[in-house]
């Protein structure tokens, strides 16, 4: 090519041959990058010199490990761009993708002034305004800065109101409002979904774009049910959740582009709206204490996250599966599916050796469950120890709590820690209000009203048991029976076992020889199903996690008897 040719002839034949290479099936990298460094020895106007150079920072950044080539070819698009008129796409983006660089490279500081600038310069151009005001706001709520990130979404639902776009306003507050529960400021949560409610009803647009917008409203109207407990109040917005999802399911994407630039913005694939869906389901029948139920929508989850993680690497799923994972581990262990948790608890530490913010955001969960399944092998020392690492890596509220409260329940099952009880019991509780009957009671109501049905089971067998040891057996009989139908149904095994061994002794009491006898063939096999699952699960290689209290997840685990087993292996 003479290089006295008109620009665009040199230019767009190299532009054809890095697109080529690049796009080849496998992409071949190298030959991309050396038709774009090409174009620098053709002295470029700066128009194409700078785009050249956002080309070769992009390439560079999301193909190979040369972060520091990337980087000087996105500050010279950045800085070059900046000088020249009307140059708003190649501009932005560079700001953009180096401070995605940057954060990649934990160098957050450099990021922040970046994206301030950015958005500072880009008032005019709405697309990028907003699209950089949303990845600030990403920024601050990765560094658990969620103040910053909510005046920050504040300001955008403010200048998509102005530039007429109701529908990425919308976004901007439910954004916001997802933010505000997780700050458990409720009282700036319940007018401001009421606010999104109404924008998105009167929003008249693209129908797969308004019904994403109603699949994000009632997935934080569904979650800020199920964090406060209320589980029967929710089904009507579980309801029309699940409803939304299906119509979604059956639209199709349309290719026509909004007409406002500022509207070109979408929450979330709808492949990835059906999993949440689903997970939203599991934590609602979890809570509920339908456990088959919550197995089955697991299942259908993970099944599908399969599917979509073959073709999309996208964080998102990753985190999905995890907690969906947690979640199950927690319905096998009280189903009594000991050996099978356990298998998942090690799929989620393999989940979490892969990404290091997973792990970080995972840690204490991980180390509660391994607490919970210590407990139900009857491993009190390692079930101490994991709780306490657990209470060490959380600043979250509730779960320090349900933490407290377990190793509260470790410490009354070995007996001889009165002390150390009674100063976790202070910390749970500080001002001593503990009339057990009537606080019992209380529960009983509570879980009664909103369909808290292992809630329910658990109180009503523990009521029963103290009316059998204070002698009023009739009254331990009226708790204990029901407590054994409920449990029965979610299933809850050690209820059942607990139930099982007081109708026995009630029924021996009474004289109903029959019933007695029974009730001790129920609590035979029950005893003898958890027997057979506690031996598979300490069997297992993966039990030698419980001894794992430092540090990320172990990579391999030491067989009991025998070579290193890989986790991969046991997957």
């Amino acid at each position: 090519i003479s290089v006295y040719a008109a620009p665009e002839r040199w230019y767009l034949a190299l532009l054809g041959f890095a697109e080529h290479f690049r796009t080849s099936s496998p992409p071949k990298i190298r030959l991309c990058v050396h038709c774009l460094q090409a174009v620098f020895q053709f002295k470029p106007p700066q128009r194409i010199e700078a785009r050249t150079h956002l080309q070769l920072g992009s390439v560079l950044y999301h193909h190979t490990k040369n972060s520091e080539l990337a980087r000087s070819h996105l500050e010279k698009a950045w800085f070059i761009s900046q000088q020249v008129p009307q140059f708003e796409d190649v501009k932005f983006e560079a700001a953009s993708i180096l401070s995605e660089l940057f954060c990649q490279q934990n160098l957050v500081d450099s990021a922040k002034p970046l994206l301030r600038k950015a958005i500072q310069i880009s008032q005019q151009t709405p697309y990028w305004h907003c699209r950089l005001l949303f990845q600030l706001a990403q920024l601050h709520t990765l560094e658990k800065d969620l103040v910053s990130a909510c005046d920050l979404l504040g300001v955008g639902a403010e200048y998509a109101r102005v530039v007429g776009s109701e529908y990425t306003r919308a976004l901007f507050l439910l954004s916001k409002g997802m933010l505000l529960l997780m700050e458990r400021k409720l009282g700036e949560v319940h007018p401001l979904l009421t606010l999104c409610g109404t924008i998105v009803e009167n929003w008249q647009g693209n129908p797969i774009q308004k019904e994403s917008l109603r699949v994000f409203f009632l997935v934080l109207q569904v979650t800020h049910y199920l964090d406060a407990g209320q589980v029967k109040s929710v089904k009507p917005c579980l309801k029309q959740l699940q409803q939304c999802i299906q119509t979604i399911s059956t639209l199709h994407d349309d290719e026509i582009l909004p007409s406002n630039p500022a509207d070109l913005f979408h929450w979330l694939p709808k492949e990835h709206m059906c999993v949440l869906v689903y997970l939203v389901t599991v934590m609602h029948s979890m809570q509920a204490g339908y456990l088959e139920k919550a197995q089955k929508y697991t299942d259908k989850a993970l099944m599908q996250l399969e599917k979509l993680k073959m073709l999309d690497c996208s964080p998102i799923l990753s985190t999905f599966q995890v907690i969906l994972l947690e979640h199950i581990i927690m319905c096998r262990l009280v189903t009594g599916h000991k050996a099978t948790a356990l298998q998942e608890i090690s799929q989620v530490c393999q989940l979490c050796q892969q990404s290091p913010r997973l792990f970080t955001n995972h840690a204490a969960q991980l180390h509660t469950l391994l607490g919970l399944y210590c407990i139900s092998v009857n491993c009190m020392d390692n079930a101490e120890a994991q709780f306490t690492t657990a209470l060490r890596l959380t600043t979250h509220q509730e779960l320090w709590t349900y933490i407290v409260t377990n190793l509260a329940s470790v410490y009354i099952r070995e007996g001889n820690r009165h002390q150390e009880l009674y100063s976790l019991l202070e910390r749970i509780n500080p001002d001593h209000n503990f009339p057990v009957r009537r606080f019992l009671r209380e529960t009983l109501k509570m879980s009664n009203a909103e369909d808290l049905n292992r809630l329910t089971a658990c109180s009503l067998v523990l009521l029963g048991h103290i009316f059998y040891v204070l002698g009023n057996h009739r009254e331990s009989n009226n708790m204990v029976v029901p407590a054994m139908q409920l449990a029965s149904k979610i299933p809850d095994m050690s209820v059942q076992l607990w139930s099982s061994a007081l109708l026995k002794d009630l029924n021996k009491a009474l004289g109903n020889t029959m019933d007695a006898h029974e009730a001790a063939q129920m609590h035979q096999n029950f005893s003898q199903q958890l027997l057979q699952d506690h031996i598979a699960a300490c069997s297992l290689p993966e039990h030698n996690l419980i001894s794992w209290t430092d540090g990320p997840p172990p990579v391999q685990i030491q067989a009991q008897n025998g070579p290193t087993t890989s986790l991969a292996s046991l997957l």
